[in-house]
């Protein structure tokens, strides 16, 4: 559900190219069920000439509302298309956490 409404308002916001965004909860000390560690892959044309600390203020502002909620960690990953391309699509994959899995 919260995965859902981030990608949502990520579209809305950014008209991204691509958009990935994966509930990583699972991988991180947390109740089973949690929907609080997400990592975001956004590829858009709005972050042209953009530094990646004002793309990431940028997408911060537009989740506020799940930040000041459930959500405690957010990893992003945000590329134009240029810079997309040159990764070959792809991005690191996210480290294990420690003390990864969910409380009893």
């Amino acid at each position: 559900m919260i995965r859902e409404k981030i990608e949502a308002k990520l579209r809305a916001a950014f008209a991204p190219v691509h958009l990935e965004v994966h509930d990583e909860s699972y991988r991180h000390h947390v109740p089973a069920g949690a929907e609080s560690h997400f990592k975001v892959v956004i590829v858009s044309d709005h972050f042209l000439n953009q530094r990646f600390l004002m793309r990431h203020r940028a997408i911060y502002s537009e989740l506020a509302d799940e930040l000041a909620g459930s959500v405690h960690a957010l990893a992003l990953h945000t590329y134009t298309g240029e810079e997309w391309a040159g990764l070959q699509n792809t991005v690191p994959a996210s480290p294990d956490c420690r003390g990864a899995g969910t409380l009893a």
